[in-house]
């Protein structure tokens, strides 16, 4: 495939495990042709601000703030200006759940909602015309799985709406279940038992992650205990089925953490910690299913990465290294190679880019 892509600089938006004191949030602008960073902005005032969502426009950013008392924890909305380079702290409502791990935005940007790690639930909130927060609700989950330490109770980790919008999906580790809730036509999630439908993925994998294949209906599970990749068929949204578990981690460290695909929908890349960290990486088949092909040794504890919108670089958070680590990505074998350039920042745990409007084409030769 000969690629054109003409030189663009996007942002990296970086989330973080630290104080309300410190800059926990911080904006860089991206070469996408030499991977040279440069720091723009940040935001202070919340703790533990370790997962981000964007707004489609950029300019809405939404975090968590995970801290494991429920008293503590909150969901936030901060407002990025480009222009003026900066990223203010607009709203913070509390969480009523503890360590909210994750966060996204609806498709039409009304509606917020969280995954609550400890607590087992999800927080959802209305946004607001200016982005703010409104007052949250809050929905728990209750059954157990196999694992006698880590699936005693409902462990909510990663919360998802489907490419279509129709479905949001929320994968709890502690059952072994993808919770599914039906999406109404104002973009609104249906969260009650009468538009609830769970799905069950497998004994002991610990759902934790997921990624949506660009062109068909086929997702990609991570399993943090196991150590699998599952794909997934939601070509029947009712009736999900799970096609394959590949194993990724031989080491049995139940501490798998993140998965994304290209952008091309070619390879899928998922991270492990604790033993052996390092990135698995996959080549999706004709049929959807997965074949490992490789494996990239990273620094420590890889909770997060993030693939650039022109597929040729991978980024890295490694938490306990305090470096963002820039990998280049061939994008005809998957393959990833280390640029030896880094981002050093303490306890990075969220990336996520945003091409500039007008800059997508441009940054994405798939799309």
């Amino acid at each position: 495939m000969n690629l054109t892509i003409i030189l663009s600089v996007i942002y990296l938006f970086v989330g973080s495990y630290s104080a309300p004191s410190d800059e926990g949030i911080r904006v860089y602008t991206f070469d996408t042709e030499t991977a040279e960073t440069k720091y723009l902005c940040g935001a202070k005032g919340i703790s533990n601000p370790g997962f981000l969502c964007l707004s489609a426009d950029g300019r809405r950013v939404y975090a968590v703030g995970e801290d494991p008392n429920e008293t503590t924890s909150t969901a936030n909305s901060l407002i990025f200006n480009p222009h003026k380079g900066t990223l203010q702290l607009t709203s913070s409502q509390p969480a009523h759940g503890s360590a909210p791990s994750n966060i996204a935005l609806s498709p039409n940007g009304s509606f917020v909602v969280t995954a609550n790690y400890y607590s087992g639930s999800i927080t959802y909130y209305n946004v607001d015309k200016k982005g703010r927060l409104g007052t949250p609700s809050v929905y728990a989950f209750t059954g157990s799985s196999t694992h006698p330490k880590r699936q005693t109770h409902p462990y909510l980790h990663g919360i998802y709406y489907t490419p279509d919008g129709k479905h949001l999906w929320c994968t709890d580790l502690g059952t072994d279940l993808v919770r599914t809730f039906s999406v109404d036509t104002h973009g609104i999630p249906q969260i009650d038992t009468a538009h609830q439908t769970d799905f069950f993925t497998k004994s002991g994998l610990g759902p934790r992650h997921i990624c949506f294949s660009p062109d068909r209906p086929l997702a990609y599970l991570l399993g943090e205990l196991s150590g699998e990749v599952c794909t997934l068929d939601f070509s029947q949204p009712d009736n999900v089925k799970v096609l394959q578990a590949v194993r990724c981690d031989s080491l049995n460290a139940e501490g798998s953490a993140d998965i994304h695909i290209s952008p091309d929908g070619r390879f899928v890349y998922a991270s492990h910690r604790l033993k052996g960290d390092g990135l698995s990486i996959l080549r999706v088949d004709a049929d959807g299913t997965l074949t490992k092909i490789g494996y990239q040794p990273t620094a420590a504890y890889p909770r997060n990465f993030a693939i650039s919108p022109d597929g040729r670089f991978l980024l890295v958070a490694s938490r306990d290294e305090d470096i963002i680590q820039i990998f280049r990505r061939n994008i005809d074998t998957g393959l990833l190679s280390d640029t030896g350039q880094r981002i050093p920042m303490h306890n990075p745990s969220c990336l996520k880019f945003y091409v500039p409007k007008g800059g997508k084409d441009v940054n994405n030769p798939y799309r």
